[in-house]
């Protein structure tokens, strides 16, 4: 009997490796991607975390760089086969200038590509967002949509923008010629609202509703819809992407992807107090306490505040024009374009993924029994 070909042992590259996101794919790949030698971590700011890591029998490589940087990244990425793009300033609040969030997410992202064109670099799998396609600042509803379904993307906040443009430069990119003569490979991935184990604006809605009595205010009808994901579904999706792009390149190549798994559709608010609830907050109210209006009001102001406070401190409230129009806005996704290109599905039930952000939380704040 023939023995079996010995299986490759690949070097893959994650940015961002440290981040929300990040972290869950790194730990995913350990998991669940048996043909891995090398695992590099690249992070503007690596954590403590890491060397829990490089204990096992893949060699984890901690590599403190800046996706600003072209030659750090190209350094990082010399000898990968696969990167992992997740690098990226995720900031709907106005934390960051916009010039800033530009040079991140698109200028990182060209370094990247260009990096895979210098190296040789095969396969680039890009985390996008459906804040590429919206919800837009029109309010028009995306109901049960798919990657094919028509809808007016209207992007005039810096963050969804910068994600449109970046996602862009990767999707053109696939098919050009890295060193050696081979076509590059990409292909990007739009999760919705990722949720779960590190998620800053979770952390967030539980010290507000901390400060105030352990009560939340609804200011959200119910009857606004989201789609939001897991954050290990959305690792895993990361990694099946991965693994096939190079079997199903003429398949998966220059592709986009929605990423969801079972997840119930609910608004922000009550999608929330899932986790909130069983944690002691409470959500006050059936129908929003203040008239959209006011909230559209009380957002201008804070957008106000901002540009004049700017000079002087930073001011970044919850409540801006762009995230109330977001979250007022139905926003769900229904595809099985994953399942039928690469064979997703959720490696995480709604159930225990519910479970293991509760827990999250109640650790985070000590209320674990």
């Amino acid at each position: 009997m023939a023995e079996s070909a010995p299986v490759p042992k690949l070097v893959y590259l994650v940015t961002g490796g440290c981040g929300f996101l990040g972290e869950h794919v790194v730990r995913m790949l350990l998991e669940r991607e048996p043909r891995l030698r090398e695992l590099r971590v690249f992070d503007l700011h690596l954590s403590p975390w890491l060397k829990e890591l490089k204990t096992g029998p893949v060699q984890v490589t901690a590599i403190q760089g800046d996706v600003t940087q072209a030659h750090e990244v190209a350094a990082a990425m010399a000898g990968t086969h696969v990167v992992i793009h997740t690098a990226g300033l995720v900031d709907v609040f106005g934390r960051a200038s916009p010039e800033t969030i530009h040079k991140v997410n698109v200028q990182g992202t060209e370094n990247v590509i260009k990096a895979c064109v210098q190296t040789g670099t095969q396969f680039l799998v890009y985390t996008s967002s459906m804040e590429v396609v919206g919800p837009n600042v029109k309010g028009h509803p995306f109901y049960r949509g798919n990657e094919d379904t028509p809808y007016e993307a209207v992007h005039r906040h810096p963050y969804p923008r910068s994600k449109a443009l970046a996602e862009r430069l990767v999707l053109e990119a696939n098919g050009r010629k890295v060193r050696g003569g081979l076509p590059l490979v990409t292909c990007a991935l739009r999760p919705t609202g990722i949720y779960g184990e590190g998620h800053q604006i979770m952390r967030d809605f539980y010290h507000q509703g901390l400060r105030l009595g352990g009560r939340l205010f609804r200011a959200i009808p119910a009857s606004v819809e989201h789609g939001r994901v897991y954050v290990g579904n959305v690792a895993w999706m990361h990694v099946l992407v991965a693994r096939e792009l190079g079997p199903r390149a003429a398949l998966m190549g220059g592709q986009v992807y929605f990423c969801y798994d079972r997840s119930p559709y609910k608004s922000y608010e009550d999608f929330n107090m899932e986790f909130l609830g069983p944690c002691g907050l409470r959500l006050v109210g059936t129908h929003p306490l203040l008239p959209y209006w006011l909230l559209v009001l009380l957002a201008a102001l804070n957008a106000l505040l901002q540009w004049l406070l700017r000079p002087l401190l930073l001011y970044a409230p919850l409540l801006n024009p762009y995230t109330l129009a977001v979250a007022n806005t139905t926003f769900t996704v229904s595809t099985d374009k994953a399942q039928r290109h690469f064979g997703y599905e959720p490696l995480f039930s709604w159930e225990d993924s519910r479970a293991r952000t509760i827990l999250w939380v109640q650790a985070t704040e000590g209320l674990a029994q």
